[in-house]
């Protein structure tokens, strides 16, 4: 038995599943990591990949890059938490507010999933009323108010998981993604909706990017029915550009959650807005939120640099252009070795579908080959590539990605598209 084999059985005894999220098990047992190193993870039995996961998306400088860590070392020489504020929580929210075009102001939270509750209750204290749209495949966290089944658009919101009691999400309602006549239409007739919110571009189905004219539109639409707008730039922020997504296609949402890049790999959240919003927040409003560790020195400290590596040296472009690269590579291989699918990218983000030849919502995505997934997903662990284990994960590239990783990429990806073929 490896090291991983015996790690992951005893676990298995003391923690649900053997793993502390529900996507990083896979069969016969997820590996146990030891080491990060720019875009390499080495596991506990010392063998080495290149990584696609990055820990889900906050590591887009990749895994313990010199500048991020000499940031965080300066940080713990004076302490790790005050519970009162500090100069690096101050300055992470000077970035955010000076950067984002939709931030007046910014509150900071401890992941993405208590930024996502927190912008939603707000939204639901600014407009007074209680209904919650999202998207068919958008995740927001893991909180009661939106782990919603899809295809409740005209009906009472049913929780998707167990546990959650259907009066928590009797006011969440489900559109289709890029189908703006749909939520127009629901806003037109459901008069209680308190907001929309959205990933600008779907990350959790895969990758899904907006079609020509949508989030304009989506932002037109709200705008009319007086709906707060509620981009959710967990995984977009700060990776898509040094604005997130709502820079790169220039449309402004009333209020922005954010997490994972804006941590540098440390636990970190932030939710902001226009200031008539963001006023209702306490202390200032009547709107309650608060956590021990929201604006941790550390956590801001280690965004602060990896957002700064990001804006110096051209490396938005120079990751995009990689990122590209190998897109296109993989899209080659499939259509060269006759493999029915499709590359979905954004920036720096993309995802492999088998089956379907266009993904452009949460439904396109369901009917994604999952099998065939799994079998790339083994082919890549066995040739030095970890992947999201799920099918429906992205892919991240980081600037640790050097064209040697690159290379070796592209080998690996074609290889399995030719192992199909044959």
């Amino acid at each position: 038995m490896d090291g991983s084999a015996r790690l992951y059985s005893e676990s298995s005894r003391i923690t649900p599943g053997g793993v502390s999220s529900p996507v990083r098990k896979f069969e016969p047992n997820p590996l146990f990591i030891s080491k990060g190193e720019g875009c390499i993870v080495t596991d506990v039995d010392g063998n080495e990949y290149i990584d696609l996961c990055m820990a889900y998306g906050p590591l887009i400088t990749g895994h313990s890059h010199p500048v991020v860590m000499d940031a965080v070392r300066e940080q713990l020489s004076k302490g790790t938490v005050y519970g009162a504020p500090s100069e690096p929580e101050l300055e992470l929210l000077r970035k955010l507010t000076t950067n984002l075009p939709s931030a007046d102001m910014a509150r900071l939270s401890c992941s993405g999933t208590e930024a996502t509750m927190h912008a939603i209750r707000t939204a639901r204290g600014f407009t007074g009323r209680n209904g919650v749209v999202k998207m068919n495949g958008g995740f927001h966290g893991a909180h009661d108010a939106v782990l919603v089944k899809a295809g409740s658009g005209s009906a009472e919101g049913m929780p998707s998981s167990k546990g959650v009691p259907q009066g928590a999400t009797q006011y969440t309602r489900t559109v289709e993604y890029n189908d703006a006549q749909m939520m127009s239409d629901l806003l037109e007739k459901d008069r209680d909706i308190a907001c929309v919110i959205m990933e600008p571009a779907l990350g959790n189905v895969g990758v899904v990017p907006p079609e020509k004219g949508y989030l304009e539109e989506v932002r037109k639409i709200t705008s009319e029915n007086d709906v707060v707008l509620i981009f959710d730039e967990v995984i977009n922020g700060f990776r898509l550009s040094d604005g997130g997504a709502q820079k790169r296609y220039g449309v402004t949402p009333d209020m922005t959650t954010l997490g994972k890049v804006i941590g540098g790999g440390f636990p970190a959240g932030a939710f902001c807005g226009k200031r008539e919003i963001m006023e209702l927040v306490a202390p200032q409003g009547p709107v309650y939120v608060a956590g021990t560790f929201a604006g941790n020195p550390v956590s801001a400290a280690a965004g602060l640099a990896q957002i700064g590596l990001m804006e110096s040296d051209d490396n938005y472009r120079k990751l995009e252009d990689r990122s590209d690269r190998l897109v296109g590579a993989i899209r080659d291989s499939m259509r060269d070795n006759g493999v029915q699918g499709c590359v979905n990218s954004v920036g720096s983000m993309f995802a492999v579908y088998f089956g379907p030849t266009e993904v452009r919502n949460g439904s396109d995505a369901e009917k994604a080959d999952r099998q065939m997934f799994g079998r790339m997903f083994r082919y890549a662990l066995d040739n030095g590539v970890y992947l999201a284990p799920s099918a429906l994960e992205d892919c991240f590239v980081s600037i640790a990605h050097d064209d040697d990783a690159i290379s070796r990429l592209e080998t690996v990806f074609t290889g399995f598209m030719e192992s199909v073929r044959q």
